[in-house]
C-alpha cells in the first residue's frame, strides 16, 4: 500500500513509519515540525520507498499519485503549559490541526477511495466522571476551558470523520490514543514520563505536584502502534479505545524511573500547580479493543521504562 501519514514526523507517528515500511508499504509524511522533528525520520532520509513533505495540514494537502490509506496523526498532544511544543502554547494551530487538517486528511481519502484512520485521543472524555472509560460514555468535557482547543478539536474531528463515514461512505477507523511513552519523544515534552527521566538521569529529585495521587495508565509505542494497525485493517468504524488498562499514581511512577536509573536523589513535593481540569483518574476500557481487534498490550512497564531511559540517555 501508498501510505499517507500526517504528523509522520512525530513520535507516535514516526513508529509508524517504521512499521509501514518494515511490512512493505510506501509511505509519505506530511508535517509541518511544530511539534514533530526531522530527527525522528532520519533514518529513513534517502529510502525509494520513504518521502517527506514539509506542509502544515491544515491548507490544502495535494499528493500526487495513488493513496491506499491515509493515517492522521497530525496535532500538538502534550498538555504541558510550560512546554513550548504543548497545546496549551498552540492553541489556534492545535483548534485548525483538528478541524481543517482534519477536513483535508479526509478529502485525500475521499479523492483516492482510500481507507482513513483518526488518531484521537482519550482527551475526549475530559475530567472523567465514569471510572474506567469506556467508549460509550460521552464525556465531561468544559468547552471555554484551556484544554479545550485539544479536546473539542478532536471531538470535532472524530465526528467530521464519522459524517465522511455516514455521508460519503469512507471507509474511516478512529482510535482513542491513552497516555503513550517510548523513544523519540522530546526531552522537554513537559509530560510526566519524560519529565522523570529526564530529572533522574540528572540525578535531580523529582518532581511531584500535590501528593502525587492521581493516575495514568502507561501504554508502551510498540503496544500502541500494533493496535493502530490491527484497527486499521479491521472492519469496524466506531471509536475504539488503545491503551494501558493497569492504573498507577504518578508517584508510583516516580519510584519506577528512580529505581530503573538508580536515581538515589528521591522525590520532592510541591504545591500541586497541575492546569485546570486535569483529570484526576485516567484508565481505559480495553474491552472493545480486546474483542473486536485481539488486543491488548504485552509490554511491561519496567521493560518500557528501560528502553525509553536508554534513548533518552542517548540523547541527553
Amino acid at each position: 500500500m501508498r501510505v499517507l501519514v500526517t504528523g509522520g514526523a512525530g513520535f507516535i507517528g514516526s513508529h509508524v513509519c517504521d512499521r509501514l515500511l518494515k511490512e512493505g508499504n510506501q509511505v509519505v509524511v506530511v508535517d509541518n515540525l511544530v511539534t514533530g522533528s526531522l530527527e525522528n525520520i532520519a533514518h529513513l532520509a534517502g529510502r525509494s520507498d520513504f518521502s517527506f513533505i514539509k506542509h502544515d495540514v491544515s491548507n490544502f494537502i495535494f499528493i500526487p499519485g495513488k493513496v491506499d490509506v491515509v493515517l492522521h496523526l497530525a496535532s500538538p498532544a502534550s498538555p504541558n503549559p510550560a512546554s513550548p511544543y504543548g497545546y496549551p502554547q498552540l492553541p489556534i494551530q492545535t483548534l485548525k490541526v483538528g478541524a481543517l487538517g482534519t477536513h483535508n486528511a479526509l478529502g485525500v481519502a475521499r479523492a483516492h477511495n482510500a481507507r482513513f484512520l483518526l488518531a484521537s485521543t482519550s482527551e475526549v472524555y475530559g475530567d472523567p466522571e465514569v471510572h474506567p472509560q469506556s467508549e460509550d460514555y460521552y464525556g465531561h468535557v468544559d468547552p471555554v476551558g484551556p484544554r479545550s482547543v485539544y479536546d473539542e478539536a478532536k471531538r470535532f474531528a472524530e465526528s467530521i470523520t464519522m459524517a465522511y463515514h455516514r455521508y460519503h461512505g469512507l471507509d474511516t477507523r478512529i482510535i482513542r490514543i491513552f497516555n503513550t511513552y517510548g523513544p523519540r519523544m522530546r526531552l522537554d515534552d513537559g509530560r510526566v514520563v519524560p519529565n522523570f527521566i529526564c530529572q533522574a538521569l540528572n540525578r535531580e529529585p523529582l518532581t511531584i505536584y500535590g501528593e502525587g495521587l492521581q493516575t495514568r495508565s502507561f501504554c508502551y509505542v510498540d503496544d500502541l502502534v500494533d493496535g493502530l494497525f490491527r484497527c486499521l485493517m479491521a472492519d469496524d468504524h466506531l471509536p475504539v479505545n488503545l491503551g494501558n488498562p493497569v492504573e498507577m499514581t504518578v508517584r508510583q511512577l516516580a519510584e519506577a524511573v528512580n529505581r530503573l536509573t538508580g536515581n538515589g536523589a528521591g522525590l520532592t513535593f510541591l504545591p500541586d500547580q497541575r492546569a485546570p481540569a486535569d483529570p484526576q483518574r485516567r484508565q481505559p476500557d480495553i474491552r472493545r479493543a480486546r474483542e473486536w481487534l485481539q488486543w491488548e498490550p504485552q509490554i511491561d512497564l519496567d521493560t518500557g521504562l528501560r528502553r525509553t531511559i536508554e534513548d533518552f540517555r542517548a540523547r541527553l
